[in-house]
Formats: C-alpha cells, sequence, structure tokens
C-alpha cells in the first residue's frame, strides 16, 4: 500500500475520470435491470437485503470499495506479484474441481456459509496479469515460437482447469486473449485458422444431413472440403508467391470439383466427397514437395493447416455427440436449426426474444415488464438480463446501453494506447478484449446469434463474483494508467 500522501493525491488527479463515470453509469443502470428482472408484483421493499435488488447494491458498494482500494495502492504491486498472483489463483481453480458443491451441473463455486464464490470470475485479472508480465519481460517476443507457446500455456492452463470445473462458458472466454495477441503482433493467419475451424464447424455440422442436388453426397462435407480446399490454396498464394504453381491448384481444385459433381448428376451419380478427398490429398502433396525443394517453412505451416481442418472437421461431429454435455450439446442444434425446441434448449432465447419485441421503441417502463415479472425468462436476471432491458426501456434503453459499452471499449482503446510500459498496454488490450468478449457473446446470446454459454453482462448480471471480477480487472487497469506521469515516491 502506499504511504506517501502527496502520492494518493496524485493517483486521484491522474486517474481516467471518463472511464470511471462511465464504470458509476454501467453500475446504476444494471442495479435498474436487477431490480427489474427480479422485481415480482406485491414486493414492498426493493431495496431490502432479503430481495436481490436490495443484496445487489451490496456487491455494487463493495465493488466500489474494492475499487477504491485497488486505486490506493502501489502500482508495481501489480507487475511484481503477478505470477504469484496467477499461480495462486490457478491451484484454486484446481482444488474447485473436487468441489463437492455442484450447483446447476457446474463444479465452479465455491460455497463459503451463505457466500457462494465463484474463482473463475478473479482467474481473467489474474491470468491478464502475467500474460503481461510474461510479454513484457526482456528478450520476448510473440514471433518466437518458443515464447508464443509459453504464452499460449499461460492462457490455456486456467482455461483448461475451468473446463475440468464444467463450466465451458467461463473456460470460452479465454480465448478472448487471442484479440490481444494479434494486436501485439500475432500473425492474422493464425486468427484465420481459428475463423477457419468455426467455418468448418457450423456448415459440417448444420448441413451434414443435406444432400447435394440430391446427390449421395452430403453437402456439408462438399462445402468444408472445399472451404479447405480453397483456404489452403489461397493461403499458398499470399505467403509462397513465386515459389510454387498456386494457379494450376486452384485449377485443380475448381475443374475436378465441377466435372465430378456433373457427372454424378447426369451420369453415375456417386458421392463426390471421394473426388475432393483425392484433390485435397494432392494439394497438400505438392506443398509438401514444393516444401521440401525451397526449403520453405511456408509450406509446412500451410501443409499443417490443411491436416489439421481435415483433422478438426472430422472430430467435430464425435465431439459434439460424445464430448459435450447433452445440454450443450442442444442448445449448438437450436442454434443451428438443426432442432426447434422451443421448450426445451431453445426455452431461454425464445422467451427473451419475445421479451425484447414486447418493448417496442420507448418500453413498457420500470417494473412493468410483464414477460420478466411473470418469470417466464429463466436466468433474467444473471445472464439473460439484456432482455429486461429490451423489455422495460425498449430499443431507445438498449441502444443507449449499448453505446454505453462501445464508450467503454473505446476509451479503454485509448487509454491502452497511451501506455508508456508494454506490462501496461499489454494488460489494457487484455482487459479489452475480456469485455469485448463478454458483451458481444452475452448480448448475442440474449438475441440468438451466439449459443448459449452462459456468462454474464459485466456491470449488469447479477452476482458478486462477476461483478467483482470486472471491477478488479477494470480498476487494475486504472492504477496502472494513474502512475504513466507521477513521480515516483
Amino acid at each position: 500500500m502506499s504511504n506517501n500522501h502527496s502520492n494518493g493525491k496524485g493517483v486521484i488527479s491522474s486517474l481516467d475520470w471518463i472511464t470511471i463515470v462511465i464504470y458509476l453509469t454501467l453500475l446504476v443502470f444494471g442495479w435498474v435491470s436487477v431490480c427489474g428482472a427480479s422485481y415480482s408484483y406485491g414486493d414492498t421493499d426493493i431495496f431490502s437485503l432479503d430481495t436481490r435488488s436490495g443484496m445487489q447494491i451490496v456487491w455494487i458498494g463493495t465493488s466500489i470499495c474494492l475499487g477504491f482500494v485497488i486505486l490506493m495502492m502501489d502500482d508495481r504491486f501489480f507487475d511484481t506479484f503477478s505470477f504469484i498472483i496467477y499461480f495462486g489463483l490457478l491451484i484454486l481453480l484446481f482444488l474447485t474441481i473436487f468441489n463437492p458443491h455442484e450447483i446447476k451441473g457446474s463444479r465452479s463455486w465455491l460455497v463459503l456459509g451463505p457466500l457462494r464464490i465463484q474463482p473463475a470470475e478473479f482467474a481473467k485479472f489474474a491470468t491478464a496479469l502475467a500474460i503481461s508480465r510474461l510479454m513484457s519481460s526482456h528478450g520476448f517476443s510473440i514471433h518466437k515460437t518458443r515464447h508464443f507457446l509459453m504464452a499460449l500455456a499461460v492462457v490455456l492452463t486456467p482455461m483448461l482447469l475451468i473446463i475440468g470445473q464444467k463450466e465451458t462458458g467461463s473456460a470460452l472466454v479465454y480465448l478472448s486473449f487471442f484479440l490481444m495477441f494479434y494486436r501485439e503482433g500475432m500473425p492474422g493467419s493464425v486468427l484465420f485458422t481459428g475463423v477457419a475451424m468455426v467455418a468448418y464447424f457450423v456448415v459440417g455440422i448444420r448441413f451434414e444431413e443435406t444432400l447435394l442436388w440430391d446427390l449421395p453426397t452430403s453437402l456439408g462435407t462438399f462445402l468444408v472440403l472445399f472451404m479447405v480446399q480453397i483456404f489452403t490454396v489461397g493461403l499458398a498464394q499470399v505467403y509462397c508467391k513465386d515459389k510454387m504453381p498456386v494457379k494450376q491448384l486452384f485449377l485443380v481444385t475448381l475443374i475436378p470439383t465441377i466435372l465430378a459433381v456433373l457427372f454424378s448428376k447426369f451420369i453415375i451419380p456417386f458421392d463426390v466427397v471421394w473426388v475432393q478427398i483425392a484433390i485435397v490429398t494432392y494439394i497438400i502433396g505438392s506443398l509438401a514437395y514444393y516444401g521440401l525443394r525451397e526449403r520453405m517453412r511456408e509450406h509446412a505451416l500451410i501443409t499443417l493447416f490443411a491436416l489439421g481442418s481435415l483433422a478438426f472437421f472430422y472430430s467435430s461431429s464425435y465431439v459434439l455427440n460424445n464430448v459435450l454435455q447433452s445440454h450443450q450439446r442442444e442448445r449448438i442444434n437450436v442454434l443451428l436449426g438443426l432442432k426447434e425446441d422451443l421448450a426445451g434448449a431453445g426455452y431461454n432465447v425464445h422467451q427473451s426474444v419475445i421479451a425484447i419485441g414486447s418493448g417496442g421503441l420507448a418500453g413498457k417502463g420500470f417494473l412493468n415488464g410483464t414477460q420478466t415479472k411473470l418469470k417466464y425468462v429463466p436466468e433474467q436476471d444473471t445472464d439473460f438480463i439484456f432482455c429486461t432491458v429490451g423489455e422495460e426501456e425498449g430499443f431507445l434503453g438498449s441502444a443507449g446501453v449499448l453505446l454505453l459499452f462501445l464508450a467503454l471499449i473505446l476509451r479503454l482503446i485509448h487509454v491502452a494506447e497511451r501506455q508508456r510500459y508494454k506490462f501496461g498496454k499489454v494488460y489494457g488490450y487484455c482487459v479489452l478484449s475480456i469485455f469485448l468478449f463478454h458483451v458481444f457473446i452475452n448480448i448475442g446470446m440474449v438475441l440468438g446469434l451466439t449459443p448459449v454459454i452462459g456468462i454474464p453482462l459485466p456491470f449488469f448480471s447479477y452476482g458478486g463474483s462477476s461483478l467483482w471480477g470486472f471491477t478488479i480487472l477494470l480498476f487494475i487497469f486504472l492504477r496502472i494508467d494513474a502512475a504513466r506521469n507521477m513521480a515516483r515516491g
């Protein structure tokens, strides 16, 4: 803790008050939303600690106090003890796997009397600190394979431990760190590979049972293999110019595929997938041959991309049906349109969309939402809190909330860019990436645009763990930023 009084004044005067005002405004709107979502007809005191709205005031108050304590700490504490904090949270995450208390199928909560704490919410800021310390260390370069693998290990270790707690949604949040990696110089091809894998999964699963042009060929498999061919040849065009006949590979991809489809349609029906597998094999073989001849690293990496694409696609169906839990599988099937289950897996999304739509332009008014008051939407004060905003505040209120989050994101970008040291800049972009992921996925799942993975909306969803976790994450960054122009005492 800082014992220099003038240093304390320096912190206050150096704070980014615009971010703090946005934070406090989000807290106010969040409490109003929790109040509206948890209110039942006949309640007489929304401030009572026996109500969710009353308890949320407690969480908000303790969060503000927590933020104040962080601001009064020496900013060097977070750099110096980042790895200790990180490993401490890893131990806690590991112990939580064996937690005897299972809540809604998840072992991610530690029950301490009347208090329930979710360590996964605090592991985000610990991971952000550790990765910032690693990437700001002398000699670190994300372009060096060994260093990049070390950074991946820092991010993926807590992610795997959280999966072990059966909390897949919270684990997926750690994918947001790849946005920071990209900002810090990670090749765009890595990010492209992730997007390609998502496309393979969605297209392959969605159209697996659909036939191509009434042929004995799976449309999903056909499209995925064609994407693998096009993506692989495209990467060769970008990274292997003048090193191999890319144009010929493109023709080998396109012409045989068209001829095979026409032959199967008008002469002898057969599974065109076999032709595509042969084409992919030829492309991989060509890449390997030219790679060995020219001794080019790019050829080997693109070959790995093609092989990995095939392995991922042909294992995705197995993972969906044998690895994911039944409720997760149902949610994916509903999202992809493979199953319409308005009374089961799709119930939450269906009811939340009804609630948002019923709000109209200006909404029904505070505490007047019928869908939420009658409890039609499960988890309406936690994961699905945004449907309350849509119903009570309407399109205008929803747009206002989105603009507030946009203002926060833009401000975080501005503050991150002005950091004098790499530790602060990397940590800032970690904070930005985590908030962006939470807002995008949470609002997307409420609108039925993304899978329902069960992550909170920052500063809105009811609960102490998430509110404390987001507050710590944000205020550590504000404390680091406040020190950029301060003289050391």
